[in-house]
């Protein structure tokens, strides 16, 4: 009797946890194991060989489980009591090489494709990078291209195939920034700018998300990419260019007080210098830069009053 609730014992927790993991799942897309860029792509072969490796020793032990307990019970007469019993070697060659292979497999692995996917690091390639200033704010995201002297909230429009640098900094709470389906998280904080360089391979929308818990809209702060064509995403810089919306000081100030956007908003950009401005004035006695108009008006004023 006691074997036969062993067995049931074993069998439903096996069921059970099978049965978690279906629910857990179901419906869920798994945006990390269809990536749709070259950096997603190695990620995706690193997860992979880690849960293959992993399954090398979660198997044999589940089997061992239900081995044991139905060959070690106290009506099977058939296997010997050995209470003094203390080695095997053939056992501990098992349980002490298989680990230390696998550990060593893996370490292997990782620190390879760690600095190969160093985050700062360029992608290869004969385009040049299209260049993206990040900002995290509450509970939003406001992308820059100085280059385009565009501004979007909630929106990030890059070019099919072509590599993006983008560099990131935040004006609240740290958040991390991540596309799933193109790779690599990396930490957005105050006073600081981190760089990450990845690439889109595949037309289409795809989600990118804050994953480090800032506040109450911490789960709203989601985000748009759009990967397009050169051509698409050039249409995309002329109408925002023409939008009556302008991103200057004053509309800054007004988009970083907390709130969580409804759709996503573009804008022109007044000032190229923007974002170094945002990152700096967390800097102990850092002093913003006038514009030159009103510095030179100013040292006419200072040379006027020495005469």
């Amino acid at each position: 009797m006691k074997r036969g609730y062993t067995i049931a014992i074993v069998v439903g927790t096996i069921v059970a946890l099978g049965a978690l993991f279906w629910w857990l799942t179901s419906g869920l897309t798994l945006h990390v194991l269809q990536p749709t860029g070259a950096v997603a792509n190695q990620q995706k072969d690193l997860i992979w060989l880690t849960i293959l490796l992993s399954l090398i020793v979660v198997i044999p032990v589940f089997g061992m489980l239900v081995a044991f307990s139905l060959r070690y019970t106290d009506k099977n007469k058939s296997h010997a009591y050995k209470p003094e019993w203390h080695s095997n070697t053939l056992l501990e060659i098992v349980w002490w090489g298989i680990p230390i292979i696998i550990i060593g497999v893996l370490a292997t692995v990782t620190w390879f494709t760690s600095h190969s996917l160093d985050p700062y690091k360029s992608i290869a390639s004969n385009q040049k990078p299209l260049e993206v200033q990040v900002v995290a704010l509450q509970w939003k995201w406001l992308f820059i291209y100085p280059e385009q002297r565009i501004a979007v909230v909630n929106e990030l429009p890059v070019i099919k195939d072509r590599p993006v640098h983008f560099t990131l900094s935040a004006d609240a709470p740290m958040s991390a920034f991540w596309i799933p389906t193109l790779g690599s998280q990396i930490y957005s904080m105050n006073g600081m700018s981190a760089q990450l360089n990845l690439v889109a391979n595949s037309s289409g929308d795809f989600y990118g998300y804050n994953t480090n818990i800032n506040g109450e809209g911490y789960a709203a702060m989601r985000f748009i990419v759009k990967v397009r064509s050169e051509k698409e995403f050039n249409d995309i810089v002329t109408k925002a260019r023409s939008s009556a919306y302008a991103m200057d000081e004053s509309t800054y100030q007004l988009l970083a007080q907390p709130s969580i956007p409804k759709t996503a908003s573009y804008y022109r950009l007044n000032d190229q210098d923007m974002y170094h401005q945002i990152v700096m004035k967390y800097m102990h006695g850092y002093v913003p830069a006038l514009p030159t108009e009103t510095m030179h008006n100013h040292e006419t004023q200072h040379s006027m009053e020495g005469m």
